[in-house]
């Protein structure tokens, strides 16, 4: 791969992997274009997530420290039957937040058929989701003054947040932190709240697939498929561009709704479906 090539999906994984617009359907379209299939274009989508999984656990350090420092509560906390901390009750609610999600990557993943699996990642796909999972944000946004926060946030809570994230990974556009911000607001979160809770519970499941594609991409000695140098150069990348990403949303959150990128999603996704054949997607 050339060096454009992974600067340009570097970027394009950072800016776009915390904001609600799908950074895989963007990866994907990117990697179409380029040619990068199979293997390589999921390889290279995985490091990429790995560089965004690094932003984020710099910039929520407080929250991370406090949720691992929760982790031995939570272990007793069955047989204590005793209230838990703020730390063991966030590391409650992101434990809480993975099973259902990584059950339903795993049953894609060993039981649904590659032709079906390429259909799903199709640039009709994206276009699609884009557009009907950006309604649903707009219409959870809109509903109307949100004042939750994380230190109130009950077992249904987290479990129905971390369950959409399933959602995100069989269908690619439809933005894994999209389905969980707009989940989030319909339970009645804070903007900033739900964007927080959002990308807490996204760094264990990035964190697995970042550590596979470090481990596939150690192993690579066939001449021109994706290596390990390439890997970490988008990592790097990815992990600036997604830092900056994350400090940007963060502070548009606490000014203004989600309005501006639901009307992108709205835009990218007609352009995706009335200008594919043009744009050389198909």
């Amino acid at each position: 791969m050339s060096l454009f090539q992974l600067l340009l999906i570097a970027l394009v994984q950072g800016v776009t992997e915390w904001l609600p617009i799908s950074s895989s359907g963007h990866v994907l379209l990117a990697a179409d274009y380029f040619g990068l299939q199979g293997r390589d274009e999921y390889l290279i989508n995985s490091m990429a997530h790995f560089g965004t999984l690094l932003a984020v656990l710099l910039y929520f350090w407080r929250d991370i420290v406090k949720a691992l420092s929760g982790l031995p509560e939570l272990a007793l906390w069955p047989a204590r039957k005793t209230p838990l901390s703020p730390g063991g009750a966030l590391a409650l609610h992101i434990t809480l937040s993975l099973p259902i999600a990584l059950i339903v990557i795993a049953l894609y993943e060993a039981l649904l058929p590659d032709a079906l699996k390429g259909l799903l990642r199709s640039v009709w796909t994206v276009g699609a989701t884009t557009i009907i999972f950006g309604l649903a944000l707009w219409w959870a946004d809109a509903r109307g003054a949100r004042t939750r926060t994380v230190s109130t946030m009950r077992v249904r809570d987290s479990l129905l947040i971390g369950a959409s994230q399933a959602v995100a990974a069989l269908l690619p556009g439809t933005s894994r932190s999209g389905i969980t911000m707009t989940l989030a607001r319909a339970l009645g979160y804070e903007r900033t709240e739900a964007a927080r809770f959002s990308m807490l519970i996204g760094a264990p499941l990035l964190a697995a697939a970042g550590a596979y594609a470090l481990l596939q991409l150690a192993g690579t000695t066939q001449p021109g498929l994706a290596t390990l140098e390439d890997g970490l150069i988008v990592a790097g990348l990815s992990f600036a561009s997604g830092f900056a990403s994350i400090f940007m949303l963060m502070a548009l959150l606490k000014r203004i709704s989600f309005l501006p990128f639901v009307l992108y999603r709205l835009a990218l996704g007609a352009i995706l479906l009335l200008g594919a054949p043009f744009l050389g997607l198909i």
